[in-house]
């Protein structure tokens, strides 16, 4: 579960987030909108302890981000909108690597390794060097580390850049089912259509401030028409 009380961000005299709150539960998809400059990314790198508030706080599964980072840590992963690898690295070792930063013993990153291979199709690639990759192996291979450990908690920024169709079809398939089976997943992205066809809830964020909340009705629907309330909430 994600839980922000009253984030605030100042850079200076700029309020970048102001007075954030929001909740999400477990095995919630949960979208985070806004135009360019509203407070995602700001919002999105305090969450993930890369920012420290100015104030309020930031709480994963009920550990506090700032307070106790590595314990908040260990339940998450992030994949920012552009995805970063080792470029001297192969796909295999890059996950080796990750796997071993969460405390996973061989075996078990083996197994996750079979497992991420057959969910995203990384086989072919999975060893060459990751300077070898196009921007959508690179996704793939990232979001791929991401869940690895099999978080609790899924932070993720612009989920289908660079991603071809089979792609994207695969990437949202693995979400759903990874909600379904209990992960929380915080989205930002700026494609609506995505947001229609995956997302549990919704929030958009414009100027720093939530400006509104909405959830799936009883008929699995937005109640708006997403692209007219986007506009309109925030010209």
């Amino acid at each position: 579960m994600i839980k922000l009380i009253d984030v605030v961000k100042d850079f200076g005299s700029v309020r970048a987030v102001d007075g954030v709150s929001l909740t999400v539960g477990r095995g919630e998809l949960f979208g985070f909108l806004g135009p360019n400059g509203a407070g995602k990314t700001t919002t999105i790198k305090t969450m993930t302890g890369l920012l420290a508030p100015t104030s309020g706080r930031c709480l994963i599964n009920g550990a506090d981000v700032h307070r106790d980072p590595l314990g908040a840590k260990r339940m998450m992963a992030y994949v920012p909108d552009q995805p970063f690898l080792y470029d001297k690295l192969t796909g295999r070792e890059f996950l080796f690597f990750l796997g071993a930063i969460f405390g996973m013993d061989p075996g078990a990153i083996r197994s996750g390794i079979e497992e991420m291979e057959a969910a995203f199709g990384i086989g072919d690639f999975l060893d060459r060097r990751a300077e070898e990759y196009s921007q959508g192996m690179r996704q793939r291979m990232v979001i791929a580390g991401a869940l690895l450990h099999d978080p609790h908690v899924l932070i993720i920024d612009e989920p289908l850049v660079g991603l071809d169709p089979r792609s994207a079809r695969l990437m949202k398939d693995t979400l759903k089912q990874r909600c379904a089976d209990g992960l929380t997943v915080f989205m930002s992205t700026h494609l609506l259509d995505i947001v229609e066809e995956l997302c549990d809830r919704i929030a958009i964020i414009h100027k720093g401030k939530i400006v509104h909340e909405q959830a799936r009705n009883s008929s699995g629907m937005f109640a708006d028409n997403l692209e007219t309330l986007f506009l309109e909430l925030t010209s």
